[in-house]
């Protein structure tokens, strides 16, 4: 077993539910599956009041920017509150100081929006929910769009289309770090299809 990864999900009001709670079900059952020692799942707030997620939802961020421990995975979560975080400098300036040195950097939906504005999606191909694809290519002009599937990767980048397809992308990364049995124990016991 490869030293525990520690795996930080960026949530913020009208932040989506299901692109947060959804990759954070997988590598946390995944982890529970296994001894709790693949990975550290946890949320990550500006601050630690609570967010008001898409539809109400209230959740508390387990850590703000100032006490999170160093993250080895970004997850990036969408939803309609990503328009008000492509103006909110200090959420910005916390992702590009992440990703300098995460191993890996995820959007899941709308969060693709995000690194379109720090320049981290020039020139490469990505994936976000059918809605907002016009206005990433506003954007990411010299980006490629791949509306026709479900992730994507793009180097130490991965990005994935809308809502349930972050899912999909967890148990990619499931079976590309921990092997496909592991993925199939955690699909199994989640009672999840896999479609990929």
């Amino acid at each position: 077993m490869t030293k525990k990864k520690n795996i930080g999900i960026l949530i913020f009001d009208n932040a989506e539910v299901l692109d947060f709670a959804g990759p954070f079900e997988v590598f946390s059952v995944t982890s529970e599956l296994n001894n709790f020692e693949p990975f550290d799942v946890f949320t990550v707030g500006e601050t630690l009041e609570p967010i008001s997620a898409v539809n109400g939802l209230s959740v508390n961020p387990k850590h703000d920017f100032k006490s999170c421990p160093n993250i080895d995975i970004l997850i990036i979560a969408g939803g309609s509150g990503t328009r008000q975080l492509m103006e909110n400098k200090k959420t910005l300036d916390w992702i590009n100081k992440v990703y300098q040195n995460a191993e890996l950097t995820i959007s899941i939906c709308s969060g693709a929006r995000l690194l379109g504005v720090l320049g981290l999606l020039d020139g490469k191909p990505y994936c976000t929910h059918h809605e907002v694809y016009e206005h990433l290519k506003e954007i990411v002009p010299t980006g490629s769009p791949k509306q026709t599937q479900r992730f994507v990767n793009a180097g130490n980048i991965y990005t994935s289309g809308g809502i349930s397809a972050g899912i999909d992308l967890s148990f990619h990364l499931v079976e590309k770090l921990l092997g496909e049995e592991t993925a199939k124990q955690t699909a199994d016991y989640m009672e999840y299809n896999r479609i990929i």
